[in-house]
Formats: structure tokens, C-alpha cells, sequence
């Protein structure tokens, strides 16, 4: 895989070492390039009039419900059915196993950045989506992601993941804080340090917690280290380092020593009503988070915005488009992934869910710059993650080990903080064991 030089904007992709059985994984050749992927960019009509259903597969919350539909009536050929599953992990196991089954898979699957150098070591799986037409549609580190080594494109953009804070003005004004969200940005403004201070403030005058999740917090910081588990070429750091021991038992202390965590994992039912109980004041909030949220707090008022973000900057996220070599319509596809991911598009899915553009047209536009959001108090949530996507100043390597890596630190962080199975020192020792029997060494 090339590796990017924008280090402003390095969202390398990557993930685990799972290995996929190859046998039996029918559909064509993935270097067929008879296709033409880009006649839809813009108008969404394709060149056949074939009447077919169309199947693509995301998670959470993408924002292309109206979208398809428009797509459907563009072209009245084409049926469209949307398969969105609960979460990343469970979009991931489902193509890692219809992928082995060789059958099974939707024609177009959503993947996860932090898991898409896993599928990239099976190129025969999929089509390349390499298509001149479409060249500089997006922001360089996001194809050179989707690129191997010998140009075969894998995926196309969606969206991108530049942080801010969310938090409940309702409850900051309980506690005594300030609740304007420049205020609030002020507030917070510096450091991881500075971010667990106010905490530590909030709590002692509030019966919530500061945060949702030590995990999800651990997430947020680790996303700023450049090199956290490998080297820029793929060689294996590990875990037993500063730059990771350091920011677990960071965590760990402002969640344990500190009780600034709700102790909840992220898309567990726990989590979720977790939204409705007031459980927690503030959460990391990335473009397409904003979704999440309010699809999980109905009835419940009082969240906005900061323009902030612990550290300056951070990248969580962003996604992209496939097309497994198993369709039985790949031209019609890939016509359709392509017109998903236009900037006109992707503005309308950012003013659906939340889910930040990764088009370099798309950040120019009025109406992305200036869409609000009613649900966070008509904040200005499209020049607010502008504003996040200008400040990031580096973002990890993710190689294809990094998802089974950074799940040995993630599994540690929960044992602590929501099993309460292990106090940090023993749960770090399990996680050593782990990564030792990945054999990465």
C-alpha cells in the first residue's frame, strides 16, 4: 500500500491480520476495467436499461435513506435495497465471512478506514475502482488509502472525521459551567490534561458523569499519535511503549482515580440509554457521530457543539464504497458508488447525519459551510468541523495489523472500565499476553 507524505491529513487505512479463506470466491476479475464507474458522478443515470435491485450494505448512520431514493428516481430501472447494520464490528464480521463463503455479499459494501487494509491483501475480491473521470474528486490521503501498491483503487470516499466536542448545555449550566459554545471551546481549550481538569470540576458539582467511555476517550487520544502500533512501512511497534502505556493509564486514571467515566462501551444497550439517563455530559464527537446521538437521544435536549478538541485536532473515522468482484452487476455498481460519493451528494448526506465530506469540491461549498443542526441548538455544524478538519495535525498509520493491535488495548480499557473485572495493572498484563499471541514479534 502507498504510504501518504500529507501527514495533515494521514488517515492511512488498516486492520487486523484475520486470515480469509480464498476458496470458492467467485465474480470477476478484479483488474476488469470494462466498467465504467464514473457515468454516474453526476447525473446518476447509467447506460443500461436492464431492470435490476441493486444491494448495498453500510453501518450506523450514513445519511443516504433520501439519497437512494433520489437515485431510484433517476433511474427508474433500478431498485435499490439499503442493508445497514447495527455497527462497524458487526459490517466487518459479516464481510469477512460472506467474503470466505465466496457468496452472500451485497453489491456494494461499506468499509470502515480502520479496517480496510485487512481486505486489501485479497485484491481478487474486488473490483478496481480506478477511474480517471473521477481523478481529484477527492483529498489525496483519502484514494492513496484505497490504493495498493499497484494502483488498484479499492474504494471511494465518503466521508472524512474531524473531532469537536458534543456536550449537554443543560447539564454543564447544573454543574456551573458555561454553556455558550464559544464559551465552552474556550473552556476546554489545551490539552488531554486540561479536558480531565474540567472534568474533575464537573463531577464534583454534578450527579452525571464527564464522559461516555474510557475506550472511546483512549480512541480520541491515540488517534493523535502518529505511529501508535506500526512503523510507516509495516513493522510492528506493539504496545509496550510510552506513546500507548501512556495514554491507558491516562485514561484509566481519570476514569477510575477520578470517576469521570460512565463506564459504558460504545454501541451497547447500555450506551444507548445511557443517552436518555443523562449518564454523561461530554463525548468526542466526529461529523457523523452527530446522527448517532440524536438517533439515540429522542426527547432529550440540550446538546450542542464545542469547536474544540482536546490536543488541537483529530481525525476518527471516514469510510468507504466497494464493489466485491461477487456482483452480478458491476457496472451498475459502481455507477451507483460513484454518484453516492459526488460532493453534491456527500453535502446532502453531512446534512442528513453528520457524516463530514471527504471531497475536495464539497468543502468549498455554501452549503455545506453553512449548514446548522436544530437538534444541537442550530449550531454551525459544517464550519465547525471545518474548522476541526483544518486542525489536525496528524493522524495514525493504520497498517493491516492495527485493528488486532489496537483491540488488545480497547479489551484491556473495557475490563477496567465497564466489566470492573481488572484494575489497570493486571489488565495491562492480559493485554501484553495478548499481543503476544498475535506472534506480530
Amino acid at each position: 500500500m502507498r504510504k501518504s507524505t500529507n501527514k495533515t491529513w494521514a488517515l492511512m487505512a488498516g486492520v487486523s491480520g484475520i486470515a480469509l479463506l480464498t476458496t470458492g470466491c467467485g465474480g470477476a476479475a478484479a483488474g476488469d476495467t470494462s466498467t465504467d464507474a464514473g457515468s454516474s458522478g453526476g447525473s446518476g443515470s447509467t447506460s443500461s436499461d436492464e431492470n435490476i435491485t441493486l444491494t448495498i450494505a453500510t453501518f450506523n448512520e450514513w445519511g443516504y435513506e433520501e439519497l437512494l431514493t433520489e437515485y431510484e428516481e433517476l433511474n427508474p430501472n433500478i431498485t435499490v435495497e439499503h442493508k445497514r447494520a447495527a455497527t462497524s464490528d458487526e459490517a466487518r464480521a459479516n464481510l469477512t465471512t460472506r467474503l470466505a463463503a465466496g457468496s452472500g455479499l451485497s453489491d456494494i459494501e461499506g468499509v470502515e478506514v480502520d479496517w480496510l487494509t485487512e481486505f486489501m491483501q485479497y485484491p481478487d475480491m474486488f473490483h478496481d475502482l480506478a477511474d480517471p473521470e473521477l481523478d481529484g474528486r477527492w483529498f489525496d490521503w483519502k484514494v492513496e488509502a484505497a490504493t495498493s501498491e499497484d494502483g488498484q483503487l479499492f474504494g471511494y470516499g465518503t466521508d472524512a472525521g474531524p473531532e469537536g466536542v458534543c456536550y449537554r448545555r443543560d447539564l454543564f449550566e447544573a454543574a456551573g459551567l458555561p454553556t455558550d459554545r464559544d464559551e465552552v471551546a474556550a473552556l476546554l481549550e489545551g490539552d488531554w490534561d486540561r479536558y480531565f481538569e474540567v472534568g474533575r470540576e464537573f463531577v464534583a458539582n454534578s450527579d452525571a458523569a464527564w464522559f461516555d467511555s474510557a475506550g472511546a476517550t483512549y480512541q480520541g487520544m491515540i488517534n493523535q499519535v502518529e505511529n501508535p502500533y506500526e512503523e510507516d512501512d509495516g513493522t510492528v511497534i506493539g504496545i509496550d511503549h510510552a506513546d500507548v502505556k501512556d495514554i491507558y493509564e491516562q485514561v484509566l486514571s481519570a476514569s477510575v482515580d477520578d470517576g469521570l467515566s460512565a463506564n459504558l462501551k460504545q454501541w451497547e444497550p447500555d450506551w444507548k440509554a445511557g443517552f436518555q439517563s443523562n449518564a454523561f455530559a461530554t463525548q468526542l464527537c466526529p461529523g457523523w457521530m452527530l446522527g448517532i446521538i440524536e438517533g439515540n437521544s429522542a426527547g432529550v435536549t440540550g446538546w450542542d457543539v464545542a469547536d474544540v478538541f482536546p490536543g488541537g485536532g483529530g481525525n476518527w473515522g471516514g469510510s468507504y464504497l466497494t464493489v466485491p468482484t461477487q456482483t452480478e452487476h458491476p457496472e451498475e455498481a459502481k455507477a451507483l458508488a460513484a454518484w453516492l460519493t459526488a460532493p453534491e451528494q456527500q453535502i446532502k448526506a453531512f446534512q442528513a447525519k453528520g457524516t463530514f465530506p471527504s471531497q475536495v469540491d464539497a468543502l468549498d461549498s455554501e452549503d455545506l459551510l453553512g449548514t446548522t443542526d436544530p437538534f444541537f441548538n442550530d449550531a454551525p455544524t459544517g464550519q465547525i468541523l471545518a474548522n476541526r478538519a483544518e486542525a489536525i495535525t496528524a493522524s495514525p498509520f493504520k497498517g493491516a495489523n492495527y485493528f488486532a493491535i489496537h483491540s488488545t488495548v480497547s479489551d484491556a480499557i473495557d475490563r477496567v472500565d465497564v466489566a470492573k473485572t481488572d484494575d489497570a495493572a493486571s489488565s495491562w498484563q492480559k493485554a501484553l499476553d495478548d499481543f503476544a499471541a498475535l506472534g506480530l514479534e
